[in-house]
């Protein structure tokens, strides 16, 4: 098993990167957090890795901490979530919030994730719930009304916002904010600068 791999970054793709070490290129499939995380090209990158071995290949994953690495595991233990399907939630949904979700029992949050269906979602959450705790939250966090974020989200998908995008501006931009116009307020004013 290989646990992490340390080299340059030769390349950076959508969903990948190709990490050079001892002149062997590991090309790592990783998520939006974790390439968005890393250095430029010809830069030196750490990735904590879990290696997929089937029938028809072997594929290594890459993740820019053990806490995202832990969760994907987590994740391909629950039965119909493979790691292509772990590495689509993890690139949708923050650490933080999908430990909040689980412990919440959020379907709704876990359903705005392509090819998640909301059965399989349903099925994360039971087989989940008992072996994650909820993220540590910021007092400026606890401030946060998830109803608020909820109905700000519907509202920004019906001006055209995607799902995911409308979900993640909503979230980040609910703190101190008293109801879900203030937040949309918000949202608008930081999409046009």
């Amino acid at each position: 098993m290989i646990n992490f791999i340390e080299g340059k970054i030769v390349e950076k793709q959508e969903d990948y990167v190709v990490i050079e070490n001892n002149q062997i290129g590991y090309e790592i499939y990783v998520s939006d957090y974790t390439l968005n995380s890393l250095a430029y090209e010809n830069e030196m990158a750490r990735l904590f890795t879990f290696m997929s071995v089937r029938d028809d290949g072997i594929t290594l994953y890459g993740f820019a901490s053990k806490e995202e690495k832990d969760m994907f595991l987590k994740l391909i233990s629950v039965s119909g979530i493979g790691p292509k399907m772990a590495i689509g939630i993890l690139s949708n949904i923050s650490i933080f919030d999908l430990t909040n979700a689980i412990f919440r029992q959020d379907v709704k949050m876990l359903c705005t994730v392509k090819g998640l269906g909301k059965k399989t979602a349903e099925r994360l959450l039971v087989e989940l719930k008992d072996k994650t705790l909820p993220s540590s939250q910021t007092k400026e966090d606890q401030n946060i009304n998830m109803s608020y974020v909820d109905e700000a989200t519907d509202a920004l998908v019906s001006l055209g916002v995607g799902k995911n995008e409308a979900y993640r501006l909503a979230r980040e931009n609910a703190s101190q904010c008293t109801s879900v116009e203030e937040i949309i307020t918000k949202v608008l004013r930081g999409m046009g600068n």
